[in-house]
């Protein structure tokens, strides 16, 4: 499928998707998984992060998907003592075997400029303890498999990946285990080895600081398992970036078979708001709609989004008979009243507007399908913008100006049509570039209606006389 088949196919499951069927999910073993193979797919989860349920949320989808690529090995999560109880039952219904292992501390996170995020990633070495499997293939929650990748377990003692042209990634990497490589690791480790970021991808790096030098890995055909140090082929570990610039799949070397996204935190592909500023996200979402679909999220979104519909319902009753103007806000004689400058007013509308698209984007449940987080927020920001509009006598068009020009940019981005990652950029630029005249001009229409308003409700309550008394630059109010 070329790529323009493949984004309209995407496009038609997004359809299918909020269509309704959004409760499915996979059916797991009813009890904790046993080793039942000679190797392994590993992935570690630990907790005191601001996003541990959307990594275990990854690490489920991940796993999973493995699981229907039909690996011929087991599926094990290296799981700290403090993982909830609940998903450790989950993740054994899964199928998935659970090692409970003590943090390891890290001592590079009393350097200065220590990125505290990294505190707990050196748990990922204790993949050298999974002793009973000859091989293991250690992994990031962040990976798509595109592909059964069983033949990296013929690789040798350690494997990896060098997305960058100095620096191998250990996103995915191949081990095998070793308890006597683990004792030596935590001793490097306690002595303050030569450590880049302080997370086990600078510890690792430092430790095989040879491996660039190594053989590319190609596996036997007779099935054997090969001795020493390799280089991965970059297919193993696609970086998404690469997708951003040419807005294709393939990589022109390697199998094409791991997908990964190696950017910022909260760019990661199951976040929401992600897509479409990353396009493959979408991919990771057919994944967990054929995994553990979303069913645990949907109450939620079900009553977020009656919420949304009651407060618009309720905000057009409200006011409707009632002078609407201020919010309840009347003019009074000076001595009855306290002085509210007209600009006073208008930053409290700008804060109100600049609130109503801010409250939806964290009200939104971070990991749902992009399109449904998307849809929850646009209705989100509309149902306020519709409480602004009637307690405050706006003017629709330009009130909603900036709601219109988010829905916009959403398509300029999604665009399924564009020739490379350059145009696309350019297009969205342009974009941005047309639609600022219109925002500015909205804010200016809002900030006129404001004026107006109080001109006229200066007319409403001081009667005909109030030109002579009233100054736009002072007016005397008082809440009711």
């Amino acid at each position: 499928m070329d790529r323009m088949s493949a984004q309209m196919a995407r496009l038609a499951f997004c359809i299918f998707l909020v269509a309704g069927i959004c409760f499915s999910g996979a059916n797991g073993a009813a009890s904790p998984a046993k080793q039942s193979s000679k190797n392994a797919y590993a992935t570690m989860m630990y907790m005191g992060t601001p996003r541990d349920y959307e990594f275990y949320v990854a690490i489920r989808v991940m796993l999973l998907s493995l699981i229907r690529l039909k690996v011929d090995a087991d599926l094990l999560v290296i799981a700290s003592k403090d993982v909830p109880q609940n998903w450790i039952r989950t993740l054994h219904e899964d199928g998935v075997i659970v090692k409970s292992v003590e943090n390891i501390e890290n001592p590079y996170s009393y350097r200065q400029g220590f990125n505290k995020r990294f505190t707990l990633t050196l748990n990922k070495l204790y993949a050298w303890t999974l002793v009973d499997y000859e091989r293991v293939v250690m992994l990031d929650a962040d990976n798509l498999f595109l592909q059964n990748t069983d033949e990296l377990f013929q690789c040798g003692q350690f494997c990896a990946t060098f997305i960058n042209p100095c620096l191998f990634h250990t996103g995915l990497f191949v081990l095998q285990p070793s308890e006597k490589v683990f004792r030596r690791m935590l001793h490097e480790v306690s002595s303050l080895r030569s450590n880049r970021d302080g997370a086990d991808q600078g510890f690792l790096v430092s430790y095989f600081d040879d491996l660039l030098d190594r053989p590319m890995f190609h596996p036997p055909v007779n099935g054997s398992k090969l001795d020493g140090l390799y280089r991965l082929p970059l297919g193993y570990q696609m970086d998404a970036s690469y997708f951003y610039l040419k807005l294709k799949w393939r990589v022109p070397c390697g199998p094409n078979s791991v997908i990964t996204f190696p950017s910022a935190p909260w760019l990661k592909p199951w976040y929401w708001w992600s897509w479409p500023v990353l396009p493959l996200g979408l991919s990771w979402h057919e994944q967990r709609f054929q995994t553990i679909g979303y069913g645990a999220e949907m109450p939620l979104i079900l009553l977020e989004s009656l919420f949304y519909l009651v407060t618009m319902a309720v905000s057009i009753i409200a006011f409707k008979g009632f002078h609407p103007s201020l919010s309840k806000l009347c003019l009074m004689k000076p001595e009855q009243g306290f002085l509210l400058y007209p600009n006073s007013l208008k930053l409290l509308v700008l804060t109100c507007m600049v609130g109503s698209y801010l409250l939806p984007f964290f009200l939104v449940p971070r990991t749902v399908h992009p399109v449904i987080g998307w849809g929850l927020y646009l209705l989100g920001s509309m149902s306020f913008g519709v409480v602004l509009k009637n307690a405050f006598l706006l003017p629709a068009l330009p009130l909603f100006t900036p709601w219109l020009g988010i829905f916009g940019s959403l398509i300029a981005m999604a665009f399924p049509f564009y020739s490379n990652g350059i145009v696309r950029a350019l297009s969205v630029g342009a974009y941005a570039f047309l639609a600022a005249p219109f925002v500015w001009w909205a804010l200016t229409k809002v900030m006129s209606a404001l004026d107006t308003l109080v001109e006229r409700e200066a007319l409403r309550v001081w009667g005909a006389g109030a030109s002579s008394k009233f100054e736009p630059q002072s007016l005397l109010m008082k809440v009711c």
